[in-house]
């Protein structure tokens, strides 16, 4: 079992998959290994009812609904490869769909509050600039975090303001940017970077105190530092300003093809939640302006 299990994670990794999603993956296959050794069943005697038995397992420890999505992906995936393989006959997880997930609007820093956050780092320290070229490049271009520590100089156009960035499924694309994190990359880049650098050889964009390629856990915890230094109220995540870019490209007149192709969403569908942000957005802009709009 831990044989497939293993064979499985090599070959995400071979398939450029993300460390995060290799990470979540090996711990969803730990549960799955966990519940098929109590019941005392191997890979090859899987079928429908075994998978219906482990979804309510997981309902039984009181996960939540995506956590709950994200097992059956990767099951469904594993299963997929053991089909591949040969492995198996039978795919136990055809008949099984996701759980319905509630509709939650993703949470989005509103221009006031944006603006407080980008003159939080301090310019004038070596990883104050590093700060404020990471909070803008993730604002400016709407990169995910995993996209964002990949970048690196020889991907950034600097004449036509654009990055070349590596998506899901290995999927390239170009997000673009304009003239304050043109400035910034200006002053980092002659200035910061080399220092930061400290004699090492590596071609990434941002580094952390040692010279080395930040990481999504080192991004994090720069935003907490962040958070705590200017004293914030509301918590700022790498999808926060992710969200907040989407939300902000909408409520400026920007159609939503474009905003999904500077995403990198392979599905309209999955952009279009931003759509109900920006109609929100609308109706308290119409009820706090419009003399009659007021409810008594």
């Amino acid at each position: 079992m831990d044989n497939y299990f293993s064979a499985f994670l090599e070959n995400l990794t071979l398939k450029n998959r993300s460390n995060y999603t290799i990470t979540s993956y090996q711990n969803d296959l730990d549960d799955y290994h966990t519940f098929l050794v109590k019941e005392g069943l191997a890979i090859e005697n899987v079928d429908y009812k075994v998978i219906r038995n482990y979804l309510s397992y997981l309902y039984s420890k009181n996960y939540a609904k995506r956590t709950i999505a994200r097992h059956i992906s990767c099951l469904r995936s594993f299963y997929k490869y053991l089909m591949k393989e040969q492995v198996i006959t039978k795919n136990p997880m055809k008949l099984i769909s996701n759980p319905k997930l509630d509709q939650t609007l993703p949470k989005f820093l509103y221009t006031n509050e944006l603006e407080d956050l980008l003159l939080i780092p301090d310019e004038t320290t070596p990883l104050g600039m590093r700060d404020a070229v990471m909070l803008e490049l993730m604002y400016a271009t709407g990169v995910r975090v995993s996209e964002l520590i990949a970048i690196q100089i020889s991907d950034i156009n600097f004449y036509d303001w654009k990055i070349k960035v590596m998506g899901k499924g290995s999927k390239e694309r170009y997000v673009l940017y304009g003239s304050r994190l043109q400035s910034l990359l200006k002053t980092y880049l002659s200035d910061i970077r080399p220092a930061l650098l400290k004699n090492k050889n590596n071609n990434f964009l941002l580094l952390n105190h040692l010279g080395n390629p930040l990481t999504t856990a080192g991004v994090r915890m720069i935003l907490n530092k962040i958070i705590q230094k200017g004293a914030l109220k509301y918590h700022i995540s790498p999808h926060v300003l992710r969200h907040t870019f989407a939300t902000h490209m909408l409520n400026e007149g920007a159609d939503l093809k474009s905003v999904q192709e500077l995403l990198g969403h392979e599905n309209l569908s999955t952009t279009q939640i931003y759509t109900h942000i920006s109609n929100e957005h609308l109706r308290q802009v119409y009820l706090h302006a419009h003399p009659r709009a007021s409810k008594k």
